[in-house]
C-alpha cells in the first residue's frame, strides 16, 4: 500500500503522518509511507488545502487530522477495493 501525506511540514502534517504509520502498523499492513512537501507535486494531486493523506494515488482526507481509528478505516477499505480488483 503506497501512502502519502501531503504538507509543508506543519505540526498538522507531522501528526498526520505519525497517525497514518501508527494505523498502518496496527493493521499489519505492508506499506510505504513518504511525506510530500513540494507545493508542485501537491497540486498536481489536486489538493488546496493541507494535511492531506494520499492512498494508492486516491486522495481520502485533506485540511484535516483524523485519529488513528478513523484512517484504519479508511486504510480498511483502500485494501478491500485494492484485493478486489
Amino acid at each position: 500500500m503506497q501512502l502519502l501525506v501531503l504538507g509543508p511540514g506543519c505540526a498538522k502534517c507531522q501528526k498526520l503522518y505519525e497517525n497514518t504509520e501508527q494505523a498502518a502498523k496496527e493493521l499489519g499492513l505492508q506499506y510505504e509511507i513518504s511525506k510530500v512537501t513540494d507545493l508542485r507535486q501537491i497540486m498536481a494531486l489536486r489538493v488546496m488545502m493541507t494535511p492531506a493523506l494520499v492512498v494508492n494515488g486516491n486522495v481520502k482526507v485533506v485540511g484535516k487530522v483524523p485519529s488513528v481509528e478513523e484512517i484504519k478505516t479508511i486504510l480498511n477499505q483502500a485494501s478491500a477495493g485494492a484485493a478486489g480488483k
